[in-house]
Order: structure tokens, then C-alpha cells, then sequence
């Protein structure tokens, strides 16, 4: 069949029909759903999990996925939380938050000791004044070292 100009003409329009069909761009920017930000997931490693008394053990805390700005995050007082009576926080100072311009801390990190042995579950809180907005936990095993025979 011979190229038809007005063929290609009528095509080209039903295309174009169908790309634009419903789609009203007056006030559209204001009229967009709002888009749900995307938590982030914490992930807690101690090194080493097993060991004797006393034990030094290294912690890391990884926020992985989610939003760089996801607001919960941003500036949070950091909670740890041993297992062996002991709690330790801290808060940092930061600017106010500011969507699509402030970022959230990625990583944490921390060292403690087991002095006496047992089974401990260790737990990394993120929290907006009382209320928690993160949470991982994980187990280390202290067993007794020769100088507690």
C-alpha cells in the first residue's frame, strides 16, 4: 500500500489521543497525589555475637532503602539499650528539618563490654522525643572467662 499523508496524519493523531485521553493539566501539580514517603529498615550487627567474659563487641547499625529525608529519621535521639541494665543515648543538635533538603544519617556505631556472662538481646532504638520510629535488636552470648572460676 502507497504511503498515505493523510494516513499517517490520522494515526498519528488516535496516538496522540490515547497519550493524552483524560490527562487535565490545569492545576495537575496541585492536584497529584501525595506521595507516601518510603521508611527506611534498620540492620543491627554485632561482631563478635559469641565470646568470653569480658567482651568487647562492636555494634553497626545500617539504614538501608527508604527515603534520604524521611522525616522520623532525621536528627532522632539514638538508644541502645544492652540488655544488662545498662542504657545508653545521645542526641545530636541539627538544623530544622527541611523535606527534599535534609538528610538522614545512614549509619551507627558503638562499642561495649560484657563484663559478666550470659545471654543478652541488644536493642537500637531511633526516637522523636518518647515515641519510637525504629527499632532492631539481636542476641550476643557472653560465656564466663577464666577469671570468673
Amino acid at each position: 500500500m502507497p504511503y498515505s499523508r493523510r494516513g499517517c496524519c490520522a494515526l498519528s493523531a488516535a496516538v496522540a489521543g490515547l497519550l493524552f485521553a483524560g490527562v487535565s493539566f490545569a492545576g495537575s501539580a496541585q492536584n497529584a497525589p501525595a506521595v507516601e514517603a518510603k521508611k527506611p529498615s534498620l540492620s543491627l550487627k554485632i561482631t563478635p555475637p559469641v565470646g568470653f567474659a569480658p567482651l568487647k563487641t562492636r555494634l553497626v547499625v545500617d539504614v538501608r532503602n527508604g527515603d534520604d529525608d524521611f522525616p522520623d529519621f532525621y536528627c532522632p535521639t539514638v538508644e541502645w539499650d544492652w540488655g544488662d541494665g545498662t542504657v545508653s543515648a545521645n542526641a545530636e543538635d541539627c538544623d530544622p528539618y527541611e523535606a527534599g533538603k535534609s538528610v538522614i544519617k545512614r549509619r551507627f556505631s558503638t562499642e561495649h563490654t560484657f563484663r559478666l556472662p550470659g545471654a543478652y538481646r541488644v536493642a537500637f532504638r531511633l526516637k522523636q522525643s518518647s515515641r519510637v520510629v525504629g527499632m532492631s535488636s539481636v542476641n550476643v552470648q557472653v560465656r564466663a572467662g577464666i577469671s570468673q572460676f
